[in-house]
């Protein structure tokens, strides 16, 4: 009898990010943690600028590294700016000027490679596993969902998608939940985090066959570099100390 030899389980990992804020150290310290060489899909749930003062630097990781990104809501008022658009919120002087600083220091390349994004990217993985990928929800891309966001809620969602995968930013907050079917995970964010922990945020979905499984990761960078940069580019000092601090103060 010829013998049978199973094949083994080939195994995708995609590198989930989200909320960068333009925080280009933090992006290096990842890289150097988990090596995107080694991943087939590195995503990015938006809001990739303003905050951090690297917005080039930022804009130049994604595409060296091949990202997969879609816009947030601060990318979308950067957009306004460019456009010569009127920008009504944020309206407190130190939250604005963090948006015009941006606006004004991205280079032609980063502006053309901001403005050919869109909202939202469905994708598949191992062919057949469909994702979303987006902001703040399927529903609304400036909803906010949270790990104590009510059960009830992820499930009207999952109602509203047939994506298997729901990858989602915007609450800076990172998660993993399964409810009707579907795996919303929420990465953190790798730029800004607001629970009183500065370490950057990020996660990694690995699919092996019908098998879905996510590992959120915490990782240090050089805060410094942020604090010297803000201080350089004479920006509010008040985010020199939420960087520090890894809370919102405002």
């Amino acid at each position: 009898m010829p013998s049978c030899v199973a094949a083994a389980l080939m195994t995708s990992r995609i590198l989930l990010l989200a909320d960068i804020h333009g925080n280009f150290p933090a992006l290096e310290a990842i890289a150097r943690e988990l090596d995107p060489a080694s991943f087939q899909f590195i995503v990015n749930c938006g809001d990739s600028l303003v905050y951090a003062p690297f917005p080039n630097e930022t804009m130049q990781w994604l595409s060296t590294h091949k990202v997969i990104s879609i816009l947030g809501n601060t990318d979308k008022k950067v957009i306004r700016l460019l456009k010569g658009k009127n920008v009504k919120k944020p309206g407190k002087a130190e939250k604005r000027i963090m948006y015009t600083t941006t606006a004004d220091a991205l280079g032609a390349e980063e502006k053309r490679r901001l403005l050919a994004l869109g909202e939202s990217r469905e994708l598949f993985f191992e062919k057949r596993i469909k994702a979303g990928i987006f902001h703040g929800s399927p529903a609304d891309p400036d909803e906010f969902l949270f790990a104590d966001t009510p059960d009830e809620r992820f499930h009207e969602l999952a109602k509203k998608t047939d994506c298997r995968i729901v990858v989602t930013g915007h609450s800076h907050t990172p998660y993993h939940k399964y409810l009707s079917g579907t795996h919303f995970i929420n990465p953190g964010s790798a730029g800004r985090m607001f629970d009183g922990d500065p370490r950057v945020s990020c996660a990694v979905l690995e699919i092996a066959g019908d098998a879905i499984a996510v590992r959120h990761y915490r990782i240090a960078y050089t805060v410094d570099d942020v604090v010297a940069a803000i201080r350089k580019h004479r920006l509010p000092d008040i985010y020199a100390a939420m960087f520090r601090q890894g809370k919102k103060l405002n």
